[in-house]
């Protein structure tokens, strides 16, 4: 399959980048809006809590290419299911968007989400016709949970948020893609390039980032690198690696030597 006929596929929807990317703790607005660009994305996240949403004065929003990318609102900042809830319908009345990055925190050391007070946001907002993509533990049946619900993708941390640690633990994520047909989508912790690339070798179908980009040194070269690390990690992933093995295996082959 090439590069260009692998899209990204949630409920119904087709991207061609992989790449999800945040707004959050850049420099300026132009450093972001570049930062976006460099970056490949179409899917764009942004805090609800964050944004001036009835556009009185200057918003996040007015530097946003809106026919250009599809934003994602998200419920960051959110500790119970129905401050979450109330934030999604906010978010829609404002005319945002109903597809929805749903965040429920459990605890403000960590940022790990509050399982139970996800699962009950989310049946209320799958219900009410949000589609529902959930930053989630990477717990297997807590995802499986999710997509019975009816999420259209799943979004389990790779570390916690804004940490940098990388891919944790790839059993778990390797165990979640199997349990589920929804897309998987590794979200939080991803620190630098080759974090991106070694979550799109596992074989999932996206990451999103927002503090491995925006808290680089230099952020536009890092939103580049990133770009390039995804889909590279991507198409690894589809050329399919070659077995690990203890012992050497000579790349020419010792018939017909002199």
């Amino acid at each position: 399959m090439s590069e260009a006929s692998d899209n990204l596929v949630i409920a119904g929807r087709a991207f061609s980048s992989r790449l999800m990317v945040g707004t959050g703790k850049y420099a300026s607005m132009e450093q972001m809006v570049r930062a976006i660009e460099l970056s490949g994305a179409e899917i764009i996240t942004v805090a609800v809590r964050r944004v001036n949403l009835d556009r009185s004065k200057e918003s996040l929003l007015d530097h946003i290419d809106l026919k250009r990318y599809t934003l994602l609102p998200n419920t960051a900042g959110c500790y119970t299911a129905e401050d979450a809830i109330r934030t999604c319908r906010l978010a829609r009345e404002a005319g945002m968007s109903d597809f929805v990055k749903l965040e429920v925190l459990g605890d403000e050391k960590t940022l790990f989400p509050d399982n139970e007070e996800l699962l009950k946001a989310a049946k209320v907002l799958v219900a009410e016709g949000f589609t529902v993509l959930p930053y989630c533990s990477d717990d297997v049946i807590l995802c499986r949970k999710l997509e019975d619900i009816g999420c259209a993708a799943v979004m389990p941390l790779g570390a916690p948020i804004g940490s940098g640690l990388g891919i944790r633990n790839p059993y778990n994520i390797r165990l979640i893609m199997d349990a589920v047909s929804v897309p998987v989508i590794v979200d939080a912790g991803v620190g630098t390039a080759s974090d991106a690339a070694i979550a799109m070798e596992l074989g999932v179908d996206g990451v999103l980032m927002n503090t491995g980009i925006a808290g680089a040194r230099n952020p536009l070269a890092m939103a580049e690198a990133m770009n390039l690390a995804v889909r590279a990690g991507r198409l690894a992933y589809l050329a399919g690696r070659i077995p690990k093995k203890l012992y050497a295996t000579a790349s020419s082959p010792i018939e017909g030597m002199i």
